[in-house]
């Protein structure tokens, strides 16, 4: 692991790696050859880097309120490490949010690569830290720390941003880092990650990943009123559970952590992520990661059920945003379908179909 971050970011001697501008440099550089060799897709499309077992299929769809608010990001080969991969999807809301969206999604990936490297840098001049000791257990502690100094940079710097007023709005975020045979999730909102794997039987089955973060959750609840912030629904809208400040029926935010919304960051919602791990085994087949577009009409099984019964991989993530869509039409009749974002990840995809060969011919040529 150290030798292949010594490739990918050099650093002089006698530097502070947490304060120099080496590791911001490289990570600028890393990012720019990315871009050049169509390593990251923004669009929707699919990534598959030559020589690599992941496939990515990406889509998203606008909804029926306006300009699509959602955006995500497929990074293969992510900060030059052939075993890692980098995706995301976001979810923006308010006046703002599609700027706010795409400005996280910029900014993400690079702040999380240089935290990354500073706290892999700093561990391995620790004399008291026994890397050799639980090699899984430190990876997850670097990642974890890795995000939380990430989100919190990012947040900030969303706030300090002028372009951008992110006072009323803000955007979710759901990212994942594949490093080998382990998947690192980090979740804020209301969007949700969700495995398919094969049972003993040899069926596929769901497996939910994230958490919704949802007002009404009883931890998020307790945390928001503590802060003053109070949660309730709406007459016209029951079960549904809105974030609201102490004396205004301002801003209703349906998820309780968001980037960005600084009206109401004093009073509970938070940018702080919940960050976990899954060891990625034979049985596992895709995660799909996707918008609360596609989950307040899609259940889990459906959704596993629609991707794994595509046959071009290219295209599973148009066929579940697709299906979404029309399950829209069916189940909320009457109300604006929102936008519908997916991304589904394949991990053991070694080859691609004529079908899809053909595509990556196109899009090269």
């Amino acid at each position: 692991m150290f030798n292949e971050l010594a490739k990918s970011f050099p650093m002089r001697r006698g530097r502070n790696p947490g304060n120099g501008d080496d590791g911001g440099q490289a990570v600028e550089t890393t990012v720019k050859d990315a871009k050049k060799n169509d390593m990251i897709l923004k669009s929707s499309g699919f990534v598959k880097a030559e020589g690599s077992y992941n496939l990515a299929s990406v889509f998203s769809k606008r909804g029926r309120k306006g300009v699509n608010q959602d955006c995500a990001i497929v990074w293969e080969e992510f900060g030059c490490q052939p075993d890692m991969l980098f995706c995301g999807v976001f979810d923006g809301h308010g006046p703002w949010g599609h700027f706010v969206a795409k400005k996280v999604r910029e900014s993400m990936p690079s702040s999380l690569l240089r935290n990354w490297q500073d706290t892999l840098a700093g561990v391995s001049l620790d004399p008291d830290m026994d890397l050799e000791s639980n090699k899984k257990h430190q990876r997850f502690h670097i990642w974890k720390h890795s995000y939380l100094k990430t989100c919190a940079a990012v947040d900030h710097e969303l706030e300090q941003c002028r372009k951008i007023d992110s006072f009323h709005s803000g955007t979710t975020a759901l990212t994942i880092v594949r490093q080998g045979d382990i998947i690192y999730v980090a979740n804020i909102g209301d969007s949700r990650a969700v495995l398919a794997t094969n049972s003993d039987d040899g069926t596929l089955v769901p497996v939910q990943l994230t958490i919704d973060f949802k007002a009404n959750l009883p931890l998020e609840a307790e945390r928001i009123i503590q802060c003053k912030g109070r949660v309730f629904c709406l007459d016209d809208e029951p079960g549904v559970h809105r974030v609201w400040l102490p004396n205004k029926e301002s801003p209703g935010l349906a998820m309780s952590r968001a980037f960005g919304d600084y009206c109401i960051k004093d009073y509970g919602l938070i940018s702080v992520p919940e960050v976990t791990q899954r060891h990625i085994t034979n049985k596992d087949q895709f995660v799909m990661l996707a918008t609360d577009g596609v989950w307040d009409v899609v259940s889990n099984e459906q959704a596993v059920q629609v991707v794994s019964s595509t046959q071009d991989k290219a295209n599973a993530a148009k066929r579940l945003v697709e299906f979404s869509a029309r399950a829209w039409k069916k189940k909320r009749k009457g109300i604006a379908m929102d936008d519908i974002s997916a991304i589904c990840l394949f991990f053991h995809s070694c080859s691609l179909s004529q079908h899809e060969v053909n595509l990556v011919t196109t899009l090269k040529s």
